[in-house]
């Protein structure tokens, strides 16, 4: 009897364990907008979680979307001219937000625009020759032999000879001219190994956007994020 006990007390603690793992774990999509008081939408206004600034911005229209984890608990905006707005999440899925000022349409200057490049926001004009969603499905892109072919084919911006690539206008003091590389967001020495099929995306980063990456981004750095099992 006595060990039917511990069993079923041991139970219980796998099971709440779980449970609790799971609902830390989980993350669910918050949506909304925000406007000024005059209903404009406020663009480019930067989305807080908890106090802290994420890499989230709203859009043209004033829309944001962000996944956040259970344990979150207040969501913000912020606008150089507004400043901050904050509200408690209380498991709602919608929030907007309104300012209780008028906040004028400021127009982005072409190459301007703020995109993302993973874990921040830059100006378009700092990222050239992005190569997009490759569909490895697809024969034109199966008929590169290797990953530089690709670059050479695809990137404008660079200039490949052999395995040697070099990004145009972000040669450095430093020696050599090659850029950095960084593979699903982590730095690596070569690309060698990366077959033409298993590339989802390709960016090329150069002058303030790549300076994120401190002197190792002094020559460029090119960003390759591979196909998850998920994309095949």
């Amino acid at each position: 009897m006595k060990i039917k006990t511990l069993f079923c007390i041991f139970l219980s603690v796998i099971t709440m364990t779980g449970v609790f793992g799971q609902k830390t774990g989980k993350k669910t999509t918050i949506t909304g907008s925000v406007r000024d008081v005059a209903s404009i939408p406020v663009a480019d206004a930067v989305i807080m979680i908890d106090g802290e600034k994420t890499d989230k911005i709203t859009d043209a229209r004033g829309y944001y979307k962000i996944k956040i984890r259970s344990n979150n608990k207040k969501i913000g905006v912020s606008n150089p001219i507004g400043g901050t707005l904050e509200e408690e999440i209380n498991g709602r899925l919608n929030i907007d937000f309104t300012y209780k000022i008028s906040i004028p349409y400021k127009k982005t200057a072409p190459g301007d625009e703020q995109i993302n490049i993973g874990y921040e926001n830059v100006k378009k004009k700092n990222v050239i020759g992005p190569v997009g969603t490759i569909d490895a499905t697809k024969s034109k892109y199966a008929g590169y032999n290797n990953v530089y072919d690709l670059i050479r084919g695809e990137v404008p911006g660079v200039v490949v000879n052999g395995t040697s690539i070099t990004i145009r206008n972000s040669s450095s003091i430093n020696s050599g001219n090659e850029p950095l590389f960084v593979v699903n967001g982590v730095p690596v020495n070569t690309i060698d190994n990366i077959h033409p099929q298993e590339v989802k995306s390709i960016q090329i980063l150069k002058g303030s956007a790549a300076s994120i990456y401190g002197s190792r981004g002094s020559n460029g750095v090119i960003l390759i994020n591979l196909l998850k099992g998920t994309d095949k």
